[in-house]
Formats: structure tokens, sequence, C-alpha cells
């Protein structure tokens, strides 16, 4: 069985890899890895692992990112200092959530969980049914992603269309809609909820703060450091800049690649 171990922290990462081989003595770890970049980066050399152990806050970012710029099709169990995450968690690859620092005995059980998800699965092939599976329900086609929003304005509420929309952007503890006609509003919903909300074919997060529509980009500008510039239509002076480890995950994107 082999587990990669994806976790920023070096006693945890240590930590977790000893409670696995108590509980799995035949188990191969591989990791720890501490960062986002680095687990795209290895994914997509498309090593075959049965189980990633990821730890949701990483150095360089939420882990939730990874899955932005990577299909992946492993099972994962998260882990995390804190459970505000969880919802979203589980609206990815995951089969359990552990809270930090990790029980041994709720290890154990996530561990179980997983040998009979994947018995169950099998049919005599040990992972291709239940990678199959969690490949299935993640196909865009069978994912209800949100097609309006309805917004509060004073007495009143007003739906407004994800054709209408530009952008989403945080600012100052809070997350904004911009329209295509230029109107913005307050919205209750972080932009990793959005994240998993909006269909990845219409938009795009391109750092921690924006998620821009396809349909509003009028220019994208080489920027330094590998970066990239977007201007938007709406609002050409929104300073939207497409993180390094995002360029050509965004460039295959606007090129009507899938990602």
């Amino acid at each position: 069985m082999k587990i990669l171990i994806v976790e920023d922290e070096e006693l945890a990462a240590k930590r977790l890899a000893q409670l696995v081989l108590e509980i799995e003595p035949e188990a191969e770890i591989h990791g720890p890895i501490d960062t986002v970049s680095a687990t795209v980066k290895l994914l997509k050399l498309k090593p075959v692992y049965d189980l990633i152990l990821l730890d949701i806050q990483l150095a360089d970012g939420k882990s939730f990112s990874i899955f932005d710029q990577y299909e992946v099709i492993t099972p994962v169990v998260f882990t995390t200092a804190y459970d505000e995450y969880a919802l979203q968690a589980f609206e990815l690859n995951s089969i359990d959530y552990l809270l930090k620092p990790v029980n041994r005995e709720k290890l154990r059980s996530s561990l179980e969980k997983f040998h009979k998800l994947k018995e169950y699965y099998s049919e005599g092939n040990p992972n291709n049914q239940l990678y199959k599976m969690l490949r299935n329900l993640q196909q865009p086609g069978k994912v209800a992603f949100k097609d309006r929003f309805l917004i509060n304005k004073g007495d009143a509420m007003i739906p407004i269309k994800v054709s209408e929309i530009a952008c989403f952007y945080a600012e100052d503890k809070e997350v904004l809609l911009l329209t295509n006609d230029k109107k913005r509003y307050i919205i209750p919903h972080s932009i990793e909820e959005l994240s998993s909300k909006l269909d990845p074919k219409l938009f795009f997060r391109v750092n921690r703060q924006y998620i821009i529509s396809g349909d509003a980009i009028h220019k994208v500008h080489n920027y330094f450091n590998f970066k990239l510039k977007v201007e938007i239509t709406t609002d050409p002076k929104l300073e939207i800049i497409v993180s390094r480890v995002k360029t050509a995950a965004f460039k295959a994107w606007m090129n009507g690649e899938a990602v």
C-alpha cells in the first residue's frame, strides 16, 4: 500500500508516518511534500499511490488549490487543525477528515474505511473501480454548479446569473461579486467555497484573491517572475495577477483545454 503524505510541519509529518506504520506495517510511505506547487508537480508525473494524507494548510496556501490545477483521482484523507473546511473537503476526493493532532484510533478508522471502499469497488481489480467511481464524481456533467446568485439589497433580493458576472474577489475580509455592468455586491461565500461551486469551464481561480470569468477577459499581459496580468473589460484598473504556479493551467484554460 503506497501512501503519500503532504504536510508542511516536519514533526506532524513524522508522527503521521509513524502512526501509519504502526497500523499498517507493510505500508510504503512517500513524502512528505510541504507545498501545493511541489504536490502538483509530483502528481503530474503520474505516480501511483493508493492513498494521499493531505494537510489542508500548506506552506504556500490551502491544498484545495491542488484540485484546481490537477485532476486528483487518488482517494484522500484530509488532515487539519481546523474543522471549518470539512464540507469543502468532502466535496472533493475525501474519504475522511481528521483533526490534528491526529488520533491513532481515528486514523485506524480512516484506513479501515479506505480498505472497505477499495474491496467493495474492486470486482477483482484492486484499484481501478474505486478510482473510476471517484473520477466519475468529478465529471463536470455530473456536478450541479451554481448558475445564479441571489443578492440581498435592502429589502429586496436580486437574482444574478453567472453569465452576468465578470469576477469574484476578496477585499477587506469580504468577498465581492462584480457584474459585467460594473455593479458590486458583497456575497456570503468565501473564495474557497466559490472555487467548488462554479463551473471550471467558465471561471478560473487565478490566485487566492480572484476568480474570473473567461468572457470578461480583455487582455493578458506577461508579468515579472513568470506571472501573468489579466485585464478585464469591466474594470481594467483591477490588479489581477495569475500566480506563477497557475500560469500553465491558466493558459490551457484560456485555450479551451481541460486542466
